[in-house]
């Protein structure tokens, strides 16, 4: 994930492939699993707040199934400009696009400036571990067919790295949290056809444009069947999807505030003995 839209590095992500991609999972009977989970963990995020939003935005690539978690929001599009309106709602959701993002802290500001005073943020995309077991296969199996390594799997935030975009675009009680899941697969072939149907595949812009010799796949599945087997059952692979969810509010002065260095009433030491009595 780049980390800021002023570096002029290259994009990391290959717009037109991914929006292909997308279409194509959902033509072909799109795998939604992992975005109902996510959806329904931020639907118990929200629950837990004594609050009643009335006027929501959820940004993401999978616009009907959203529409129909939140009825009555506003869903739009991830593009690298969002249209929103500044101040024009209390919740936006960025839902399980973040990670394609080539600028994820324009897209926080984003969402941010469309924020009024006291609104939410809530963020839910891939991040820490998620397919490293996909990624030390191929890389291993590239390496050993062709010599070196091309772009496969795409690059993917660590939590704590993640967590401080949301500082860094302006948002006050940032929290990022991970649910991490293990799936199991019969082989690399089915873990692929899932990635495909997820709408998930290789859509980063440095990718390779030909075909990639099959003793490279072969070579990564016998490494994944060595290397990754399924605890349960080891005829099977397994493969991690970490699930990161982001947390902020936009600023206002009814929020509470960190005490000023030096104010506090008690000491540290002071306070300690109180609880050895």
């Amino acid at each position: 994930m780049s980390s800021s839209s002023d570096d002029n590095r290259p994009a990391l992500t290959d717009r037109s492939a991914l929006l292909r991609q997308r279409r194509r999972a959902l033509r072909d009977g799109w795998a939604d699993i992992l975005h109902q989970m996510a959806a329904d963990e931020i639907e118990d995020r929200l629950s837990e707040i004594n609050r009643t939003f009335t006027d929501i935005a959820v940004v993401t690539g999978f616009p009907d199934f959203w529409a129909k978690r939140f009825p009555g929001a506003r869903i739009l599009s991830d593009d690298s400009i969002l249209t929103l309106e500044p101040q024009s709602c209390d919740l936006v959701i960025h839902a399980m696009a973040l990670h394609w993002a080539d600028d994820p802290v324009g897209q926080i500001v984003q969402c941010r400036h469309a924020l009024r005073e006291d609104g939410l943020f809530l963020a839910a995309c891939f991040g820490g571990q998620t397919l490293h077991e996909l990624r030390a296969a191929l890389a291993q199996a590239e390496a050993a067919v062709t010599g070196g390594l091309s772009p496969r799997v795409l690059p993917m935030g660590e939590i704590r790295d993640m967590g401080g975009l949301l500082h860094r675009a302006g948002l006050a009680l940032p929290v990022a949290d991970l649910l991490s899941q293990r799936a199991s697969y019969r082989s690399l072939i089915h873990l692929a056809h899932d990635l495909r149907a997820m709408g998930e595949t290789n859509a980063m812009q440095s990718r390779i444009r030909h075909a990639t010799r099959r003793e490279v796949f072969m070579r990564a599945a016998a490494f994944m069947a060595e290397h990754f087997p399924d605890r349960d059952d080891p005829s099977r692979i397994a493969a991690t999807f970490d699930l990161v969810f982001l947390t902020g509010w936009a600023p206002s002065e009814t929020q509470p505030k960190p005490l000023r260095p030096g104010s506090a009433k008690i000491s540290l030491a002071d306070a300690l003995n109180e609880i050895r009595k």
